[in-house]
Formats: structure tokens, sequence, C-alpha cells
């Protein structure tokens, strides 16, 4: 029998990582489907990602055993999937799994036909029983005595379940102009007014209701919004969640008070959480709010940064075995690395105690008040840091997904911009190059990951090609040049002929992408934007940088078919909310031309970026068009005044006159 060793040339590290188990593992393609039908024997699916903590635990514990392998080669076909690379497949049977079992997780577990309809579904299964679940080992038998011997039973099980999965669900709609009020009371009622944040533990970063918060504070005075943000972001900033000396945030606090994380950092949260530290610093010029957006910017360009010029994934939650250990110390570790003095200084400045907060006595770094001195404080995180880096780092997932780093460029851009740092608008350059070469093909569709330079397979899903847009609007607007406004216009243009439903939505998938149970179609926000959320985003700034209603009136629909979730589910609904919000107050534009070299063409880009409306849109061009055409409207007919770069406020295309400082923009 053949052996995993076909996952070796997978793009996805996961995979390989996969790939010495004695399971007979398969990607997932039609290749699995049809060993299925030809056996007569079930799928047994296998999803998770490469920073997983509990996925490398079952890796561990079965996938690594022979006993198991050997059961699952002779009863099933197994196949395995990177959720990060497939996350069309993730969604359906995620879907699936939360109607079964009633919650959700990674590794998830699905038993399918060989038609791909599931009937069995679960997330972690031991290798032996305890804590009341059973063994991995009793499921699979189980699982395969029902397909051997009630196989009616098991076929209308996954018949109903697939019709379950295909009917459209959609909550009913609001009025936009009412959904904000409606989605602060319902933040309010789920507010932790003792440690921030919404809900209780695990709790996750919630870095896009964040960003609803503050634009629906700066666009109507709103003083409760403006203080669960502020209370929010800056609980998450001075917890363990946040890493004290390396900057960047885990994935989510397993305690409400954002103490200890699961440790996997991600690209997606680092980027979303740049982004809204940027927009509380400039709405509030809160220096904590500066100092986290610079320290996350540093960690994702010193950490996640590849050598063609994209960013890495993930890194992992453990290290030598064990999650969490490149992170946490002990008073003596401390005294050790830094002298009794500064030791004694870092105990008490971190919150770290004898008996713990994590496992072995060890404690994650807290920063609960801003030290009196903040030279000796960089001088013992340097010193920390150093020491740090002796230990055995955590494994680096170093595949670039096209929306992650849509994401990232997007937040990138911006912070060289507001926080005047011309490496982070290179790095934001650089890894849009990389996905104009790389995951764009001649017939100008979005690949969705590459890795070593080198595009995947798997091809780009709506939130690949709406955040990509949305990082490219945000190069073009930093930077002035114009092709990345073209590639923008190109990916909408796409998603409008290619995802949509007909009815004012869009679909994940492509009209041409592989036909799968369904074709998935998600409304609301998890972990990062749905794709329908970034295309509203996208869609609204391209009404305003063209003035072309066409755009305008595709978001509002879509805005109205997902209102229902901002307004009942405003958790999962933050990048809806903060559109609402922008397409409420805008199109407020600002057009600045000038030589791309003049470093007064800068300050003026500054200053706009420095605007904290919501309906903000931003144009930078050289203002040499003079009355011609453009593709941006807002450029047109723009040109330097007395031989100065010159800036054009305006609100729905009607523009004050012009102005030459950077004051007189603001």
């Amino acid at each position: 029998m053949a052996t995993a060793h076909r996952l070796r040339e997978a793009t996805s590290p996961y995979l390989q990582q996969h790939s010495e188990n004695p399971v007979d593992w398969y990607e997932w393609g039609e290749e699995a489907f049809a060993a299925a039908r030809e056996r007569d024997v079930p799928i047994f699916l296998s999803v998770g990602y490469a920073a997983c903590h509990w996925c490398h635990v079952m890796a561990h514990e079965s996938f690594e055993d022979q006993a198991t392998a050997d059961y699952l080669n002779e009863h099933f076909v197994s196949v395995k999937v990177d959720r990060e690379e497939r996350p069309d497949i993730d969604a359906i049977y995620m879907e699936a799994t939360q109607a079964m079992t009633g919650h959700g997780g990674w590794p998830m577990t699905c038993i399918l036909t060989p038609d791909g309809e599931p009937f069995f579904t679960g997330t972690y299964f031991p290798l032996e029983p305890r804590h009341g679940m059973p063994s991995f080992r009793l499921v699979l038998e189980a699982i395969w005595t029902a397909w051997r011997d009630r196989r009616d039973e098991v076929t209308s099980i996954s018949a109903d379940v697939a019709s379950h999965l295909r009917k459209a669900q959609q909550l009913p709609s609001s009025s936009i102009e009412e959904v904000g009020t409606q989605a602060v009371a319902g933040l309010r009622q789920s507010f932790d007014e003792r440690y921030a944040g919404f809900g209780r533990a695990p709790k996750f970063p919630p870095s896009m209701v964040c960003e609803f918060l503050l634009r629906r504070a700066a666009r109507v005075d709103d003083a409760e919004a403006l203080r669960m943000a502020e209370r929010t972001l800056e609980a998450m900033a001075r917890g363990g969640m946040h890493d004290q000396l390396g900057g960047g945030f885990a994935r989510y606090s397993v305690d409400d008070r954002w103490d200890v994380p699961h440790f996997e950092k991600m690209l997606y949260d680092n980027a979303l959480l740049l982004r809204v530290y940027l927009h509380w610093w400039r709405q509030t010029a809160t220096p904590l709010a500066e100092r986290v957006a610079r320290e996350t910017a540093d960690f994702m360009l010193r950490e996640l940064g590849t050598a063609e010029g994209g960013l890495a994934s993930a890194l992992d939650a453990d290290s030598e075995g064990e999650e969490g250990t490149f992170y946490v110390w002990t008073p003596d570790q401390l005294v050790a690395a830094l002298g009794d003095d500064d030791g004694a200084y870092a105990v008490s400045t971190f919150g770290v105690s004898r008996q713990g907060n994590f496992e072995h006595g060890t404690s994650t770094l807290r920063l609960d008040a801003d030290p009196p001195d903040w030279s000796r404080h960089r001088d013992v995180v340097d010193r920390l840091m150093r020491e740090r880096d002796n230990r055995v780092r955590p494994a680096r997932d170093d595949k670039v997904v096209a929306s992650w780093n849509g994401l990232a460029i997007a937040a990138l851009a911006e912070a060289g911009v507001l926080l005047d740092e011309p490496r982070y608008l290179d790095a934001a350059r650089a890894a849009g190059q990389l996905l104009v070469d790389v995951h764009l093909d001649d017939a100008g569709a979005l690949r969705r990951v590459s890795r070593d330079g080198l595009v995947g397979r798997p091809a780009g899903v709506l939130d690949d090609y709406a955040c990509v847009a949305d990082g490219f609007l945000a190069l073009f607007a930093a930077t002035g040049e114009a092709r990345w406004y073209e590639h923008a216009r190109h990916l909408t243009g796409q998603i409008q002929e290619r995802f949509s439903d007909g009815a004012g939505g869009f679909f994940d998938t492509a009209a041409d992408a592989e036909v799968l149970l369904k074709r998935p179609q998600d409304s609301s926000d998890n972990a990062y934007p749905s794709g329908q959320a970034m295309t509203a985003t996208v869609l609204t700034s391209m009404f305003g940088l063209t003035g072309d209603e066409g755009y305008r009136g595709v978001a509002e629909t879509l805005l109205g078919r997902l209102s229902g979730v901002g307004a009942r589910a405003p958790r999962f609904a933050g990048q809806t909310l903060a559109t609402m919000e922008a397409l409420l107050d805008g199109p407020r534009q600002v057009a600045v031309v000038g030589a791309a070299d003049d470093p007064r063409r800068h300050a003026l880009v500054r200053a706009a970026f420095a605007l904290p409306h919501p309906g903000l849109v931003v144009a930078t061009g050289d203002g040499t068009g003079g009355i011609e055409r453009t593709p941006v409207a807002l450029l047109e007919r723009r040109s330097i005044i007395n031989g100065q770069p010159t800036g054009y406020a305006c609100h729905h295309f009607v523009c004050d006159l012009p102005v030459t400082s950077p004051d007189d923009l603001r």
C-alpha cells in the first residue's frame, strides 16, 4: 500500500508535517474519492493547520501510531486538509460539525461517504479514553461497524446533513442607519466591565469590532462606543496575550484577564490589530496605541517576513514539544538573565510570581502600567530578548496566504505613512509585488497560496480577492503608484463577474471553482473578515475614488443582506459594521498631488491618513494629468498650485479650495 509520502510535494507545511506518518494520507481531490468508491469505504477527513496545538497532539498520539494507522488504512481513505489553504472545504465541514455536535474546532474530524456527504463529525479524539472522551480507535470501530451493518441509516443521515447544508440561511435584514445603534447596544450587554472585551473566556481579539466602535465614535460622537474600544485595546495590550518583549499578539486568551494565551501567532490577527491600534492612536493620540502599533509592525517584519518579500502565515504555539515554553519565565530565570537588581525589577514590572500563571510555575509577562523609566525598561527588554533567542524557537508556517498578506499590506502601508516609517511601506510594497508576480496568473485569476516563491494549487477565494484589493488601494493611497489602483480595480471586477450570487450577495468560491458539496457563502466575520464584508469595504472605497454609483449600489445591497448579522450578532460582524459606518459617513475624499520625491507631498499624504473619518478615501498622484481623464475620478483636474504639492478635501466630490499645508488640509 502507498504511504503518506504523497504529501511530500504539498505546498502546505502542515501537510508536509504528516508526510512521514504511517497513515496513507491523500490530499483532497478526485484521486481520494475515486479510491473510496472503488473500495466502498468511507472518507476519513482530518482538517487542521500548522500552528494548531491540538492538531499536533492528535498527530503524535494517533497518526504516528502504527496500529491506529493500520486500522485507518484498512477501513478508510484518509484525506488531510490544511484549512488555511482550503477555507472553502473547512467552511462546509465546519458548518456540518457545528450543526451535528453543537461546537467546532481543530483538528476537525469528519467521516464522509465517497460522495463527500458527512455522517459523523467531531474534533480532537485522544488515543486512550479520558475526560469523558472516547478513544479514537473506539470511534473508528463504531463508525466502521455502522458503515458495514447499517448502511441505510448512514446514507439517510448523510443525505439529511447534506440537505441541511445546502439550504440558504440568512438573518432578516435591518435598516443600515439603525444597525449601528443596535450593535452598540448588543455589544454593551456582552461587555466585560472588569477585564474588557466581550463575553467570557476564551477571549479572541475583537479587532474588527473595535474598528467599528472607533468609527462609530468618530462619526456620531458615541462615548460608549469609544469607551468599550479603548478599554479592550488597552486590556489586550497590557496582558500576556501581547508579547511584552517581542511585540505581536497570540491567537487568543484562555482566561478572562487576557493573561495566558494560546501561544500561536497568526499573521491575520497581527495585521488587523496593527491597523486598529493605528486608528486608535490617530483618533486619540494615546501613547500606548502608538507603541503597540510600532511593536506589532516590527514583529511582523522580523518574525514573519519571507525571503521572497511576503509575510508568513503563523508561528507555532509549541517548541520543544510543549506549548508556550519559548515565551514564559520564572523569577529565577529573570534574575539569572538580568542580575539581582534588574531581575527584581522585571519580576515586579511584569507581574511574575513564584506560583506562576502557566504550567510548571512559569508566567507570562504582563505590563499593567507604563514603567517610570523607559530607558531602563527598554534595556531590560533587549537583554531578555537576547536571552530568549537562545531558546528553541517555535516552528514557522512560511506559506504566503494571499488574503492575509492583503490585510498586512493595508496595515503596513498605513503604518508606514502614519508612523513615518519608510521600511513599513517598503515591506507593504514588496508583499504586493510578490502577490502580483506569483499569485496573479496569466488569466488574471488569483491563487491563494505560495511558498518559497512557488504558487500552490488552491484557487483564490472571495476573501483573497477582496483583502488583496483593499491592500492594493492602501498602497495606491500611500505611494501614488497607479499600478496598485489598476490591480485593485481588476480584482474588484473579478469579484463581480465570478463570485456574484445574482441576488446581491457573493459566494466564497468562484463560478468556475471546484464543485463541492455546496458553494459556501459566509455572512459573518470570524478570525478575519468574511469575504462578503471585505467586498463591501472595497466597493465602498472604489465608489469614493471613482464616483461610479454602480459600486455604491452593489455595496448598499450587499450591506443590506449582511445587516441582520450586524444587528443580532455584532461580535461576528465587525467588518460589516465598520463598512456601514464608512458608507454612511462618506465618501470623504482627499486628493494629494505633487512629485513623488517631494517631502511636502508626503507631509500632505500623512495629514490625510491621520484624518479619523470612517468614510475617508485618499488618492495620490503626481498632478501632471491636468484636465486629462484618469481612471481615478478623484484625481481628475487636480493640479499642483504655485509649484507646490497640493491637497484637495472633498465630500461627495464637492471640494473645498486647494491647500498646500498639512494644517490647512486637516
